[in-house]
């Protein structure tokens, strides 16, 4: 009986790791090699000339030399603000820690279209903000951020949160003997961070900046705000603009250049590790206290800087998203006579397409959530107690979708999900449940990091006990893991929906009538020209997020250091 019972949860380990296998490999490996396979055998058959074609078109190289400059500059404006902001909030005195990075790392949880359409209605000779307050330029002045270098710059800020978490990371590994040993010969602390602290931190930042390359090579929504109506056309908002369009090569045409944009995103980390192996940057013995830069005189001008740049980055434009959403039509000056919330009632209660789209939203965000953290303390359990090379690639698999811009993703699920599924017979392409397949396999990373730490962190001789005992596995997960591990899954599960809840670049190429969500919503709404609707659903979704955001600081307490992102 002992044995029999012994090989039935063996078996039942076997079917579980099995099912893993086979999300894992349809969600994230599955559509990539469609995609590849597409760009070089459209229909099946191996033939080049898609590919040659392609290649060989100038706006191809236009388009990729633009996606490159945008993100490339975007990529020093969050390196610069980031690294500072790390700098100031790991290293230095300055006062209200947590509240500054709250404020710092709000800015990434806003959906990129959402940051773009705020800092439209900041600027601008039809700003209701401006004009309430006299500032507004003369009616004709060009916008300033229908520019690459507006581009740019929003990338910068969107993504200077990446580079931030990657520095604070790794300032509060160093070791603190070494910059005590600096300054006790003398230093300063701009020579010691030029010298000492800088050079040993590179791999952090060279990671982060990696990260906010590649994340602004596969945003969408920014510069499809800002650059469309510019006629400035990145390699997502070419690839959109096909997908828009009608023929029978278009699918491959969109396939190559999906593969282009992977192939930009994959040279940034190869860049990455390039830049790594020229030197050893290991440091001898083990973080001790935090360091503690006393600044004396300086900290009142170093926190005003610090809270200054919040004020740019997030209050101002939220301001002036607030303001447009407040006025009867895009352009009237925001007064006592002026100001309404009508706009609010129709996106809410009269407007189907906005109703459904909240609705599809909180269904998507919140069903993906719920579904990965489940499969994360599943599949986080066979990575960690179960080493073997097949987990190994599976875990980097799970990673892939994330890891690759969104676009890439969304043609893949078009690719894979376009006909019939096979024993089942019928075809998601057209329906909610693809961007949903999506979704699980873009956010599926962020629910598993967290996990996986936390089995890192987990006492073995917990399970060890049980399983003494004859515990099932799926028993052992139940009663002994995932009651210990709950805080950090859900604190996963709330990342994983504040991410997916406003999402545009994966849902912009896959949503169909009926299947809109948010970031749709409010992207059509700007482009149809509704700019005071759009307002409205950006500041409830804007909301929504923050008060997410202050609820998960309930369960701070309880979680290991760095789970939550925006954690002072």
């Amino acid at each position: 009986m002992t044995r029999f019972r012994g090989r039935f949860q063996r078996g039942g380990e076997h079917v579980l790791f099995a099912a893993l296998v086979l999300f894992v490999g349809v969600l994230s490996v599955l559509p990539m090699g469609r995609l590849l396979l597409e760009g070089i055998a459209p229909g099946g058959a191996f033939d080049t000339a898609v590919l040659e074609e392609v290649l060989s078109a100038r706006s191809t190289w236009r388009t990729t030399g633009r996606t490159l400059f945008t993100a490339g500059l975007g990529t020093i404006v969050a390196t610069t603000l980031g690294t500072a902001f790390a700098l100031a909030v790991a290293l230095t005195d300055v006062r209200a820690k947590g509240a500054l990075v709250f404020c710092f790392m709000l800015p990434l949880m806003i959906p990129p279209q959402i940051t773009a359409l705020s800092w439209i209605q900041l600027f601008g000779p039809s700003s209701p903000l401006l004009n309430a307050l006299g500032l507004a330029p003369p009616p004709g002045t060009p916008h300033p951020m229908y520019s690459r270098e507006g581009i740019a710059l929003l990338l910068g800020i969107q993504h200077s949160a990446l580079v931030f978490l990657a520095m604070r990371a790794g300032l509060r590994g160093l070791p603190r003997e070494i910059v005590e040993a600096a300054r006790a010969s003398g230093a300063g602390i701009a020579r010691v961070l030029r010298d000492v602290v800088i050079p040993v931190m590179t791999p952090a930042l060279v990671a982060g900046a990696a990260l906010a390359f590649v994340s602004a090579v596969g945003n969408f929504g920014i510069p499809a705000l800002l650059g469309i109506p510019a006629r400035y056309t990145v390699l997502p908002t070419l690839i959109y603009q096909r997908l828009s369009s009608f023929g029978p090569t278009i699918i491959s045409e969109v396939a190559v250049l999906s593969i282009i944009v992977g192939l930009i995103a994959f040279s940034g980390v190869l860049l990455q590790g390039w830049m790594l192996r020229r030197r050893d940057y290991r440091t001898i013995g083990p973080a001790s206290q935090p360091l503690d830069f006393r600044l004396g005189r300086l900290r009142p001008f170093v926190e005003a800087a610090s809270w200054l740049v919040i004020f740019f980055i997030l209050v101002a434009p939220l301001t002036a998203l607030i303001s447009t959403s407040l006025v009867p039509a895009y352009g009237v000056t925001l007064g006592p006579g002026t100001a309404t919330l009508d706009n609010y009632v129709e996106v809410l209660a009269r407007q189907d397409a906005t109703i459904r789209a909240f609705r599809n939203s909180f269904f998507l965000a919140g069903g993906a959530s719920v579904t990965l953290v489940g499969v994360s303390l599943v599949l986080a359990y066979f990575v960690t107690r179960r080493r073997s090379r097949i987990l190994g690639a599976l875990n980097l698999a799970a990673e892939l979708p994330y890891a690759l811009p969104g676009v890439v993703l969304a043609i893949a699920a078009i690719l894979i999900f376009l006909k019939p599924l096979p024993l089942l017979g019928f075809s998601i392409y057209n329906t909610v449940w693809i961007i949903f397949a999506a979704y699980l396999a873009r956010f599926l990373t962020l629910s598993l990091r967290p996990v996986i730490s936390g089995y890192h962190q987990l006492d073995p001789t917990l399970e060890e006990a049980a399983q003494m005992a004859g515990a099932t596995l799926m028993y052992r997960l139940g009663t002994v893991m995932m009651p210990l591990l709950a805080p950090i899954a859900v604190a996963g599960g709330i990342v994983v929906f504040l991410t997916a809840f406003n999402e545009l670049t994966v849902s912009a190429l896959l949503w169909s009538s009926g299947a809109e969500t948010l970031g749709v919503i409010v992207f059509n709404l700007d482009d149809g020209g509704y700019t005071t609707l759009a307002a409205s659903v950006a500041v409830v979704t804007v909301l929504v997020v923050l008060l997410l955001m202050l609820a998960t600081q309930v369960i701070a307490r309880r979680l290991p250091r760095g789970v939550l992102p925006w954690e002072g």
